[in-house]
């Protein structure tokens, strides 16, 4: 009888698991103009549970869309299916976007939801939430009713995007610029069940 596969990994282990996936998935998210944001990979049972977060400026500048994630979920499924870096332990993946929940904590974050609200935790002042005008590499610029507020980023402890119900539309904005990241948020495309038939259902409902 062949050995068990092992559940349970050292920490030096983790940590070059970890660096083999990002050299993994790195290049292959950025032929697709996007960015790994976050990895993870969990004990679930006797599987593993390989979360990925993207980013990226998407076609508005203001995030990936759906499809994009869908397309990089079935390259990184094939990715991994094709390398030994994930052994031989049974795994299910989770691919999503960043999500407008998650703290901008990049000035590329900053810049891709110019014009939304934030609400800012700040080292060395009281809170304030203003809506972005514009970002530096160092400083953003709010629009706080109606003043503009300049605020280092290194004076940020915290910044977090205030969901919006009737967020007025931005000239010349499109349909396809108001599909943000919140729509597809917590639609995570689940490895075990998501093969090429479906692709192309996930692709035919979106369009």
């Amino acid at each position: 009888m062949g050995r068990p596969p092992q559940l349970h990994l050292t920490i030096e282990e983790i940590a070059v698991k970890d660096s083999s996936l990002r050299a993994l998935l790195e290049p292959l998210l950025a032929e697709r103009a996007l960015e790994l944001d976050t990895l993870e990979v969990i004990p679930a049972g006797r599987r593993r549970l390989v979360r990925i977060t993207v980013d990226g400026d998407g076609p508005a500048g203001r995030g990936p869309l759906l499809d994009d994630i869908a397309s990089a979920t079935r390259a990184i499924s094939d990715a991994l299916d094709a390398s030994p870096v994930m052994g031989d332990n049974p795994y299910t993946l989770e691919v999503s976007s960043r999500g407008v929940t998650r703290p901008l904590t990049e000035v590329r974050h900053y810049r891709r939801n110019l014009r939304r609200l934030v609400l800012l935790t700040r080292t060395e002042a009281a809170p304030v939430t203003g809506r972005i005008v514009a970002v530096t590499d160092d400083v953003l610029t709010l629009d706080v009713d109606g003043a503009h507020v300049e605020q280092p980023l290194s004076g940020i402890r915290k910044a977090v995007v205030q969901v919006e119900l009737n967020r007025p539309p931005e000239p010349g904005e499109t349909d396809l610029d108001e599909v943000d990241d919140e729509e597809f948020d917590d639609d995570e495309i689940d490895d075990d069940e998501f093969d090429d038939d479906d692709a192309s259902d996930v692709d035919d409902e979106e369009k």
